[in-house]
């Protein structure tokens, strides 16, 4: 075990210990009296001494002491009670110390490390045995200190922490590594010296195990274009598929919602656990390798034999248990499994003698598994599953039980085969290409040949649901599926007759449901229909048309997330050809959302992830290649088809069910394998080609070359190659070769690896599209703002983390919720209020003293064009570029269009009295002199507060205005100074305290206030004149003219409806001489306002004075997270 160190002196314990091993930094020891040879008479007092010792002081006979070469003072830091226990932590050391401690300078250092890495081998022991126990003490204390250092949201949940090494440059640190549903954080504190690292998973572009000459293993992370490197982790491979799900589960949550499924497990972020990750992973794979329904759950594990009857002997493997099916997978290398439906169940037998249980399915067969350890247990979940008992009364009810379903399900075949109903049930090869028994051609023969071997091996291994899968499976697939098998075989394979079997009469309720509906989806359908296999007979006739159109459709219906896109057309139309129209619609269900998962939807994602996953394959097997083309990219572009239509789309129709047959059976892997066989066949022909178009051309040469001799399909069936006018003069390849051909030479690539490999291009495949948009939104943007590339780049991604950050902690945040990569560039990402008020609160140019909220919420309604509640990047832009790099007039009117109807009030306005009820309407720093200015500028008679206060109360959102302002913008109509709208008292009050806070903390703050003082009294002064020289040339009320604008007449009709005002105009009326003053509002336009202002000097150069943009992006990205926090 390891110690923390202590310090020994060696000298004194030169008789009491034996050196076993040592090296220039560690000294293996063995005591006295232990070991070969027992040491003599010396090793004999030794272990006397030991022994006459208390029990609890009993020293252990083996312990490693590190010590540095300039130092006489050596530390313990292991002990062990075996030979092998030592030799284990010895080896570790040699493995994962000795090449770091040559980095460090000093001794002190390497003492430093040595002694910092021990303590966290040791709290890493800790740790584990707690989380064994269930003891949550440890993880609270490591939670505490989590939220301490890096000071995140409280709803950030910590998944799980271990101990490593961060290396920063070439030098390690020692510190903890924690791991929580949003972040990877990393801290430090080794001799004054703190490093502290923060990471959102969604940031990262490469996650990865590597290793190097000094790093044996370490976990490599690519983020914002650094690296980073963490190693000495006690447990690397789990902390790695920590990471690995977490970053999987931020991508798929974030960025990639349509592959996003609602686990129970992981559908709410504050809920994640290391335990739910775990058995979600699990599930996964179980469900991938059985190819298993997405609902199923991997429940339960258990280790047996199972009698194979075809070898007559017991393997070796594991019992898997989920819902609905009961699974069995060998691991002694004879790639034997077996997937048993409850469905299929009759009985289960338990035998207590060899603690095995038997299970019989349908079809007079039974299995057995012997040495499970808890077989008796397992044997009741099974009945209890498949609604069985041990007792043979209950079985046979449950017979009649079943019976009675068959006879459900043979009604719902009835009618599915009823001619006046609309779905197709047979397939169209049946029907186009009917088999001729009497038929004695070779190709035929060949073709009952191979049903023959067929049906042998039925009898060997099974047929259907419980169908033994092994070696001779596969060796049957590669020589190629017989025609009129096909359809059965691709139904088994691929999983889809499970779905079909499960969901009785969905198909034809969805071809219901979904007939006459009119989408964007159908649109594209219609238009795709005849391009479809158009060369063959099935697609030139009005059958196989109405069969694509309803498979298409239904599905479109039932997954509106994916609808329709390119590809799925051809890949049906072949289904359609060997497998009735509803086993087609549910093998097109397996192919999208199970064995291509992300393929079909609008950024092929999948197809992208496997195309870097080929990539990865071809430097691997094909270094030749990779050396006379360094850039792999061009593969990239030409294998796409290959993903997307499984080589339907490059190669004949009869070839391409073989690959198919492959691909059913073995998944993607298949793909890849024939993949690398056609590169590999072309070596020479494309080492030696000039250009990209040269190597397609003899790419697009091979795939007309191929053919299938042992197809039995006539010349009229059989495509016909494109450009295949010289194919003469070239050697057709066989399809049934060139595919053995790939299982012999790529046969070993494990589909565990290409998972792996799936998972790691993942994550760069993502950060290269969302760079992308980057890219196209900064393009777009910099058209209208002033800001440089570098300076709109920055920006992005503050927005975007913005976004982000607002879907860290909840699953309906209304950001999240409308993010979607389908739409237009500008429109993926967008802030709701409560994200853009603490982004802009970072980025404006002046500092507010108010809250922060209320000029927020102004700039957010202005801006907010189509009025949806959300921002996009470009709007967010063109009010800061406003606010940095407007001119004085642009700003000034930006301000005064913010106070514009219908800007939001921040509250009830009071009616000043008095010139103290006036100071409470003032910004609260205003104090002094300052107040005074304010007071003589604002303070009004009461009677226009009053003929206002109503208006205001009762103001209401004029979604009018804003549907103007926004076919204005789609116009592109410019507007001029002249185009605004006069602003009222109340807005030009709230005008003037902006002006103010925006003022405030300026060094010039005194003289700004007596400017904007000096401008408002002004203002004032002369609307006060105007309106007197108006009222007295006007004519009586009577003969008021029709140009009295619609806001006073709204204006004076709401004051005289409400008995408050009508008795404050009275009492003002009755005290002062001009009786309609108090019925009129006075107000300004935006001419007059920057006429004054533009009289200030001290506001001018305010206003015109450049703020470093650079320096308050830096600060905001600094701040951001923390602002969250706190908003």
């Amino acid at each position: 075990m390891w110690l923390k160190p202590e310090e020994i002196l060696l000298k004194n314990a030169f008789k009491l210990w034996v050196t076993e091993k040592d090296n220039e930094y560690f000294v293996l020891q063995r005591r006295r009296g232990y070991g070969e040879g027992g040491g003599g008479l010396t090793g004999l007092l030794v272990g006397t001494l030991d022994t006459v010792l208390d029990s609890t002081s009993k020293v252990a006979p083996y312990r490693i002491l590190h010590h540095t070469p300039d130092s006489q003072v050596y530390w313990s830091i292991a002990c062990g009670v075996t030979k092998e226990e030592i030799f284990q932590h010895w080896d570790w050391l040699q493995q994962n110390i000795m090449r770091t401690l040559s980095v460090f300078d000093s001794s002190e250092d390497i003492t430093s490390f040595v002694q910092g890495k021990i303590r966290g081998l040791i709290a890493e022991e800790g740790k584990t045995s707690l989380v064994l126990e269930d003891d949550p003490e440890k993880f609270r204390e490591a939670l505490l200190r989590f939220e301490k250092w890096f000071e995140l949201p409280p709803e950030e949940k910590l998944v799980t922490y271990y101990s490593c090494s961060y290396w920063k440059g070439k030098v390690p640190c020692q510190g903890w590594l924690y791991l929580s549903t949003n972040f990877l954080c990393f801290y430090s504190y080794l001799l004054g010296a703190e490093v502290k690292l923060v990471i959102s998973w969604d940031e990262m572009w490469r996650l990865e195990k590597t290793s190097n000459v000094i790093l044996t293993e370490s976990i490599h992370v690519l983020a914002h274009g650094e690296d980073h490197y963490f190693s000495m982790l006690l447990h690397l491979n789990e902390t790695f598929v920590i990471m690995e799900q977490l970053a999987d589960y931020s991508i798929k949550r974030l960025f990639d919602k349509e592959a996003f499924q609602r686990v129970p497990a992981l559908s709410d972020p504050l809920q994640i656990t290391k335990r739910g990750l775990e058995a979600h992973a699990k599930s996964e794979q179980f469900r991938t390798f059985f190819r298993l329904p997405k609902e199923e759950n991997l429940l339960e594990v258990h280790e047996s034999f199972l009698w194979v009857p075809f070898s007559h002997f017991n393997t070796l493997g594991k019992i898997c248990l989920s819902e609905n099916y009961l699974c069995f997978a060998s691991q002694d290398g004879s790639q034997c499994h077996i997937i048993i439906p409850m469905r299929e169940v009759k009985s289960v037998n338990n035998d207590s003698s060899s603690r095995a249980l038997t299970v019989c399915v349908r079809g007079k067969r039974a299995l057995r598994f012997s040495e499970v350890r808890d077989y008796q247990r397992l044997a009741n979940t099974i009945r209890s599953r498949c609604g069985i008992s041990a007792s043979p009364q209950h079985s046979a009810s449950s017979e009649v039980s079943r019976s009675k379903c068959r006879e459900c399900q043979s009604l719902i075949n009835h009618f599915e085969d009823n001619p006046e109903d609309a779905v197709s049930t047979e397939a169209l090869m049946t029907v186009f290409h009917p088999q001729d028994v009497e038929n004695l051609d070779p190709k035929m023969l060949k073709e009952k040949m191979k049903e023959q071997s067929w049906n042998i091996h039925f009898s060997e291994y099974g047929r259907g649901t419980s169908m033994f899968f092994t070696r001779k499976t596969r060796d049957l697939i590669v020589r190629g599926v017989p025609e009129a098998l096909r359809g059965e075989l691709w139904m088994l394979f691929s999983g889809a007759v499970n779905d079909m079997a499960t969901h009785p009469g969905y198909y034809t309720e969805l071809v219901e449901q979904s007939l006459g509906t009119s989408t964007l989806a159908t649109d594209e359908i219609e238009r795709d229909l005849h391009r479809s296999l158009p060369e063959h007979p099935a697609f030139q006739s009005d059958t196989g048309i109405s069969a694509l159109r309803r498979v298409l459709t239904a599905y479109a219906y039932r997954n509106p997330k994916i609808g329709y896109c390119q590809a799925m057309n051809i890949l049906t139309s072949v289904l359609l050809l060997y497998a009735k129209e509803e086993e087609a619609f549910w093998l097109l269900v397996a192919v999208c959302e199970r064995m291509l998962p992300d393929y079909f939807n609008r950024r092929i994602i999948g197809a992208l992830v496997d195309q870097a996953v080929f990539e990865d394959l071809i430097r691997e097997n094909l270094p030749q290649l990779v050396e006379h083309m360094t850039d792999l990219s061009f593969f990239s572009s030409v294998s796409l088809s290959w993903f997307l239509t499984l080589f339907i789309s490059v190669l004949p129709i009869e070839s391409a069910v073989n690959v198919v047959d492959c691909f059913f059976y073995d998944g993607i892997k298949a793909i890849l394998q024939l993949g690398l066989a056609v590169l590999d066949y072309n070596m020479d022909a494309l080492i030696s080609c000039h250009d990209d178009a040269e190597a397609v051309t003899i790419l697009n040469k091979f795939f007309d070359s191929v053919t299938n001799k042992d197809s039995p399909l006539p010349p009229t069936v059989q495509q016909a190659s494109v450009g295949n006018n010289d194919k003469a003069s070239h050697i057709n390849v066989d399809i049934s070769e060139l595919i053995r051909e790939a299982y012999e030479k790529y046969g070993n690539i494990r589909s565990e690896e290409v998972g792996s490999s799936r998972k790691r291009n993942k994550l760069y495949v993502i950060q290269t599209l969302e760079d992308t948009t980057k890219q196209n939104v900064i393009r777009v943007v910099s058209q209208d703002v002033r800001f440089n590339a570098s300076q709109l780049d920055e920006l992005y991604n503050l927005f975007k983390r913005q976004h982000f950050l607002s879907c860290y902690w909840t699953m309906k945040s209304p950001a999240l919720l409308h993010h979607d990569p389908s739409l237009a560039y500008l429109e993926q990402y967008q802030l709701g209020f409560q994200q853009f008020s603490v982004l802009f609160s970072l980025l404006e140019p002046w500092a507010f003293c108010t809250t922060k909220s209320t000029l927020s919420l102004w700039v957010f309604r202005l801006i907010d064009e189509n009025q949806d509640g959300l921002v996009n990047f470009k709007e967010f832009c063109c009010a800061l570029d406003t606010l940095y790099s407007g001119s004085f007039t642009n700003k000034l009117k930006f301000l005064f269009k913010l106070h514009l109807p219908p800007a939001p009030r921040t509250g009830h306005i009071l009616v000043p009295q008095s010139k103290k009820d006036v100071r409470g309407l003032l910004p609260i720093h205003l104090t002094g002199t300052k107040q005074c200015c304010v007071i003589c500028s604002i303070f009004i008679n009461k009677r226009r507060w009053n003929s206002a206060k109503h208006s205001i109360d009762q103001g209401k959102v004029d979604l009018q205005a804003y549907l103007k302002q926004w076919q204005n913008e789609i116009l592109k109509k410019e507007e001029t100074i002249k185009d605004l709208p006069r602003i009222n008292q109340t807005q030009f009050i709230q005008f003037s305290k902006t002006l103010y806070n925006i003022f405030h903390g300026d060094p010039e703050e005194e003289l700004l206030y007596r400017a904007v003082a000096h401008v408002t009294s002004l203002l004032l002064r002369m609307e006060e004149v105007g309106r007197r020289l108006q009222e007295a040339s006007s004519p009586p009320e009577s003969a008021k003219p029709a140009s009295t604008t619609a806001a006073e007449e709204s204006s004076t009709e709401e004051a005289s409806t409400t008995p408050e005002s009508s008795d404050t105009s009275s009492s003002h009326n009755s005290q002062d001489a001009g009786p309609d003053l108090s019925e009129t509002e006075w107000s300004f336009s935006f001419e007059q306002v920057l006429a004054s202002l533009l009289n200030e000097p001290a506001i001018v150069s305010f206003f015109e004075r450049p703020v470093d943009i650079q320096a308050k992006v830096g600060q905001a990205r600094v701040a951001q997270l923390k602002e969250s926090r706190t908003s």
